[in-house]
């Protein structure tokens, strides 16, 4: 059996970044984010690749896309520094069948947005405090060998209203010191393509060290991986039809192939 090719993308700005709180995220994430994930999530049946913004095509050249079942997607401040080119391209991989799983602060990404169609906002608040996540759907895939509920000790909140489509089938959802909840872990589908998101993961606490997270996101992989071929995203002619057209075309003697081309 030929294993998930998952690719791991992250901005990689913070952990190049000057100052005490950067240092921070240094010692939990000496080699970034995207690493740490890759790391925690290695399994005999994934073949997994980290890579960044700062690599050559931004990380994702074409080839790479085409060979990649599943992409997991960490950004927070670099969002505008995503070409709207790779988007694209993106977006396509997706409708075709490669799943997507996008990670805390990613839901403000350009690809998360363009894929959900909403704004995607939310709450959110910075102060260290406690964070429970609880399994909503406990049959779910991503679901398996997960607590009911297990404690992160430190986390950034986020709140609701969360500002994405009603569809969400929600997975996880968490409840916070302060006194918000959260749907932290929620579905979708697009196209051919399975969509995951979930909330926790602030780039200054050392939760994606923590087994009950790296449980998750290695049960997103598999849930998530392209396992049929690349689904048509293009328009194309059905000509001839499957019955016979017995009415009268009245451009049959005008050829009008050329109004079907790109200007």
């Amino acid at each position: 059996m030929s294993k998930i090719r998952v690719t791991v993308w992250n901005e990689n700005i913070h952990e190049k970044a000057e100052g005490g709180w950067a240092d921070l995220i240094r010692s939990f994430y000496p080699n970034g984010i995207h690493n740490a994930i890759a790391e925690g999530i290695a399994a005999d049946d994934l073949d997994v690749k980290a890579v960044s913004l700062d690599m050559p095509e931004q990380g994702l050249p074409q080839d790479l896309l085409e060979n990649t079942d599943v992409l997991f997607w960490w950004g927070h401040c670099g969002h505008d520094k995503v070409e709207d080119a790779l988007v694209d391209r993106i977006q396509k991989r997706i409708l075709e069948g490669m799943g997507l799983v996008v990670l805390h602060s990613g839901h403000y990404s350009k690809i998360f947005r363009r894929m959900l169609g909403t704004h995607c906002s939310l709450r959110w608040r910075e102060c260290g405090e406690k964070e429970r996540v609880w399994v909503v759907d406990k049959d779910h895939p991503i679901a398996q060998g997960v607590p009911d509920s297990f404690v992160i000790p430190h986390t950034e909140m986020y709140g609701e209203p969360f500002g994405i489509p009603p569809e969400a089938h929600v997975v996880f959802m968490s409840w916070y010191e302060g006194g918000n909840v959260f749907r932290s872990g929620v579905t979708f589908q697009r196209g051919q393509g399975k969509i995951f998101y979930f909330s926790p993961g602030h780039e200054t606490f050392p939760i994606y060290r923590q087994p009950e997270v790296l449980k998750v996101l290695g049960n997103a992989a598999r849930w998530a991986a392209q396992t049929l071929p690349n689904a048509k995203t293009d328009c194309w002619n059905q000509d001839p039809a499957p019955e016979k057209v017995y009415s009268e075309n009245p451009m049959d003697k005008i050829d009008t192939s050329s109004l079907h081309k790109k200007a």
